[in-house]
């Protein structure tokens, strides 16, 4: 009976191990394979320079390949942000999002898809790029004002699904992680938290293989109470970003349904208990819609949610598009709300949309063709 093949992304350096020496093979043959993978980023065994022959023809045997998806389509925005269609070997397809270099606002810092920080101009510093990375095909938790919602949940991402999202963007546009400022956010495709284990699997990979610091990743969560205390626990973790979306129960369980199960008290006694590290903030988002949750009102209400919470506010002027029942709020809108957060001494940020045009802008992500 043959055996099932073996992709090799996504491995630890233990499964590494556990694997060469399967094949007889000497320990450090795991130490070279776990290089040419995340260091690397190659996309074949041909590309292993420091393999043997006989080795290489030992791993095809055992139906080892290296699971890197394709670039299906690539769409690129007026501002350099780019939107990638990546299909896997199954035919599904995700996409993920590269924002270049910005104005001044730090992407990484709880940033989402497309959208990117306004603040003041900064002195020059190394060069930066933003990846959001999708965790799910489609997702479940079907917030009202999102495009991915559409979809619907197709499956969960491997963690090696996950990490060759970040290394295909990183090989398409050639970048030494050393030199350059990369910062990712799970933001694109669905729920990473109910993906938890694939997704903090490809989270330690990150950081541990590709190089890539805690300190420049954020996860955001709709709101998945328990996996916000699992996250607390785990000795490498991105920082945290809760999509708040509205200012009350009634109003956050219309847009966001999963609020019938974890309701707003709990997601902010969560956050409560969430052990920052220094200098750190848990990250609220609040996409804003015109007339339904970005009243001066709604902002004092946010006030009173978040007082005594060591936390952000990142404000989003939803994204539209086909399909959705609502509208963009006008400048004069999102900017009475920022101010009334930050009278009351709450940092409040407006993103500025990033790739509007080739639907690469948060919420706007759907496996578009076109």
């Amino acid at each position: 009976m043959d055996r099932p093949a073996i992709d090799i992304l996504g491995l630890s350096f233990q499964e590494l191990t556990h694997l060469v020496e399967d094949l007889n093979e000497p320990r450090y043959r795991a130490k070279q394979l776990y290089q040419a993978l995340y260091k690397d980023r190659v996309s074949s065994l041909d590309q292993i320079s420091t393999l043997s022959n006989e080795l290489k023809s030992k791993l095809v045997e055992r139906g080892v390949k290296v699971g890197l998806p394709i670039i299906q389509k690539k769409f690129t925005s007026v501002d350099g942000t780019v939107r990638y269609l990546l299909e896997y070997a199954d035919g599904q397809s995700v996409e993920t999002v590269w924002m270049p270099e910005g104005d001044g606002g730090e992407a990484g810092d709880g940033s989402t898809a497309g959208d990117e920080e306004v603040a003041p101009p900064e002195k020059p510093g190394p060069t930066r790029a933003t990846i959001c990375v999708s965790s799910q095909v489609g997702c479940a938790v079907n917030c009202q004002f999102c495009m991915t919602a559409l979809l619907g949940l197709k499956r969960n991402l491997t963690a090696g699904e996950i990490v060759g999202q970040v290394l295909v963007v990183l090989n398409d546009h050639q970048v030494d992680v050393q030199k350059k400022r990369i910062n990712l956010v799970f933001m694109g495709q669905g729920e990473p938290f109910h993906n938890y284990d694939n997704f903090i699997k490809a989270v330690r990979l990150l950081v541990e293989a590709v190089r890539v610091p805690e300190s420049r990743i954020t996860v955001s969560t709709s709101g998945i109470v328990p996996r916000i205390a699992d996250l607390g626990r785990e000795p490498i973790r991105p920082k945290l970003a809760i999509s708040l979306n509205a200012s009350n129960d009634e109003s956050r369980t219309k847009l966001i349904p999963i609020n019938k199960k974890w309701n707003i008290a709990a997601l902010l006694e969560a956050a409560k208990q969430f052990p920052l590290r220094r200098r750190e903030k848990v990250t609220f988002e609040y996409v804003l819609l015109d007339h339904e949750n970005d009243s001066v009102d709604n902002a004092r209400e946010v006030v009173e949610l978040l007082r005594g919470l060591d936390a952000k506010v990142n404000l989003i002027a939803w994204n539209s598009g086909p399909e959705i029942p609502f509208a963009t709020p006008s400048d004069a809108r999102v900017h009475a709300f920022q101010q009334t957060l930050r009278d009351a001494g709450i940092p409040a940020f407006i993103r500025r949309p990033r790739g509007r045009d080739i639907y690469a802008a948060c919420g706007q992500l759907k496996r578009t063709a076109s």
